[in-house]
């Protein structure tokens, strides 16, 4: 994870504003892991408050994993969202302030239980973040909400790349957890 921050951080450098297009050619565009893990890294952070920011990393995570569904080994996404800008300022806070969950789930994250990341597995885990993608507008509403379905991303795409059942378990509980504890502070 260390590593994709590292990639971000250089993408922006020079920059006053950094695009979801700039931000993706700096994670690579033939991987769909770096994507997802991407949409729910920027979702963990102060930028999930911005508004529109969930929407957009929710249509950005369901159009790039619909695409795995079509077999396609790289992805494509419309203009407006490739063009959606943040300060670049706002994204170096953001990814100061992951640095030392990054370093720490790297050193945790490796090859295990592969069934669960592979194959149908593989499978089952866009669907989920597929779901969690078409939810996100109506984190839009509780604001910083849309963090649990960050996590949830997060742990997805980690799981995606690292090739980590492990994770992608602690992905399942928080994204089918996730809903019942927002439904809960939601009622009362």
């Amino acid at each position: 994870m260390e590593q994709l921050l590292d990639w971000m951080q250089a993408g922006a450098r020079g920059r006053e504003f950094v695009s979801i297009g700039e931000m993706m050619d700096s994670v690579g565009r033939r991987s769909f892991g770096p994507l997802v893990l991407l949409a729910g890294v920027i979702l963990v952070t102060p930028l999930s408050g911005v508004p529109g920011i969930p929407t957009v990393m929710g249509l950005l995570t369901l159009l790039t994993l619909g695409q795995v569904f079509l077999g396609l080994n790289h992805f494509w996404l419309p203009g407006w969202i490739v063009q959606r800008r943040v300060a670049r300022h706002r994204l170096e806070k953001a990814l100061q302030w992951l640095r030392p969950f990054a370093c720490r789930i790297d050193r945790f994250t490796r090859p295990r239980l592969m069934p669960v990341v592979h194959g149908p597995g593989l499978y089952l885990m866009a669907l989920a973040c597929m779901v969690i993608s078409i939810a996100m507008p109506a984190t839009e509403v509780v604001p910083f909400s849309s963090s649990i379905a960050g996590l949830a991303l997060t742990a997805f795409g980690l799981a995606m790349i690292s090739r980590d059942g492990l994770l992608a378990l602690f992905a399942w509980g928080v994204s089918l957890t996730g809903p019942v504890l927002l439904i809960r502070n939601l009622g009362g």
